[in-house]
């Protein structure tokens, strides 16, 4: 398939005298062919000229969850990732929040298996413990070799801290990188909302700062004691970022990520009970945000997450307490961060760090495969259902502003346009 985008505009696309340049592209079987002010097209080519329209390297996520297998009903892989290449990202991480959760090695080639032929690449993580009880070391080392980027026990957070240091000490061995999520639960308890003023006005029950930084103060003395690779996904807190930040000057191999919603987003919008904002962690406090940005800017946090989370209606058309924590976020997340940080900002965000999980860096060079997302930055407006491509309608962002579409990406030898 050949392919000519007319008249895009290049942002940070590793080379630096053509960011924000005016271009055309012509990608023929998938590869880049040529990178010229103007190509005229020729034979069969499709032709994409749409005004304001933008071309990045291809978008990374760190951090999703679909349904299958066990919660097809929520999303399917091949659905999953057909809304990944329509949001623009053309490589995700998946979280282990299927059933059965993956930990062996013949779970993650069932996978990586159902993800073949995709325009987005799949890489899925393993369970750090078996059936992630957080008893007993899954098969690490089997699983990296049919292809686990990581180890993680979603959601769920490692209460035995002697686990995690044999953990972390036989990772070396192979590269692993070991996950931990934040959360002390003998802090947070039955809480479902950030403890604060907000959940004392509403009379629901708080989660404590302190149930994240304590867990993650302890998994950086660990770390600092054993070596290796900690990832720290999801953090929520402004003493998080102080604490991730000490540790990084120190030397330590830590990685962390932030949820594009808590980057955005206040407990303040909790005051009407609505389900959808009940999201893990939860949303935090203004100045908090305002530290988690900090920690974006500065490079503290390496990955801005959607924290994609497809959940059954049912699971959240309850009383607040009862709800699922959960967000879909694929196809949220550009016009979120875009609004929040402008386009630059975003396109740096939303295309570093794979080499952190070892898959190969794009590049969009001539001679080089065309993984590339296309997205226009000017249009304001607010986000509706009706731009939910998932399966699952649980969006912590509808009625959010903001600026830019995704048109579709293109990696793989594939094409795929958003409508």
């Amino acid at each position: 398939m050949n392919i000519l985008l007319k008249s895009v505009t290049i942002v940070n696309g590793n080379t630096k005298n053509l960011h924000l340049k005016k271009r055309d592209i012509l990608i023929k079987n998938g590869v880049i062919d040529a990178i010229e002010t103007t190509i005229e097209p020729s034979g069969k080519t499709k032709v994409i000229d749409i005004k304001n329209l933008h071309v990045s390297l291809g978008w990374f996520d760190s951090g999703v969850s679909f349904g299958e297998p066990g919660y097809e009903e929520r999303e399917t892989i091949e659905n999953g990732l057909l809304t990944a290449a329509k949001s623009g990202f053309t490589d995700v991480i998946l979280n282990t929040s299927s059933y059965p959760t993956p930990d062996s090695a013949s779970d993650i080639v069932y996978l990586k298996n159902a993800a073949k032929d995709q325009l987005t690449d799949l890489h899925p993580l393993g369970n750090l413990t078996v059936k992630g009880d957080g008893e007993v070391l899954a098969e690490l080392y089997d699983m990296k070799n049919a292809g686990a980027l990581g180890f993680y026990d979603y959601k769920h957070p490692m209460a035995n801290a002697n686990l995690l240091k044999i953990a972390l000490q036989y990772a070396q061995n192979f590269d692993g990188l070991v996950f931990s999520f934040p959360l002390d639960k003998s802090i947070s308890g039955k809480g479902i909302v950030n403890e604060g003023i907000t959940s004392t006005k509403l009379g629901l029950k708080g989660i404590p700062s302190l149930a994240e930084e304590l867990q993650i103060a302890r998994d950086l003395f660990i770390l600092e004691y054993t070596g290796g690779k900690l990832f720290i996904p999801t953090i929520s807190t402004a003493s998080s970022v102080k604490l991730i930040a000490v540790a990084k000057k120190k030397g330590l191999q830590v990685f962390c990520s932030v949820a594009a919603h808590n980057l955005v987003m206040t407990d303040s919008t909790l005051e009407d009970f609505d389900t959808q904002y009940k999201v893990m962690p939860p949303l935090r406090t203004a100045a908090d945000v305002k530290a988690l940005q900090k920690g974006v800017k500065n490079g503290t946090i390496d990955f801005v997450t959607s924290d994609h989370k497809p959940l059954n209606i049912e699971l959240k058309h309850v009383e607040f307490d009862n709800a699922d924590f959960g967000s879909i976020g694929l196809e949220s997340t550009f016009g979120m961060l875009n609004d929040l940080l402008g386009v630059e900002d975003t396109i740096e965000l939303l295309t570093k760090g794979r080499s952190v999980f070892g898959i190969k860096e794009p590049e969009l060079t001539v001679g080089q495969p065309a993984n590339l997302s296309l997205f226009t930055t000017d249009d304001a407006y607010e986000f509706s259902e009706d731009q939910i491509l998932s399966s699952s309608k649980n969006s912590i962002a509808i009625g959010k502003p903001m600026k830019g579409k995704v048109i579709g990406s293109i990696a793989n030898n594939q094409l795929v346009l958003n409508k």
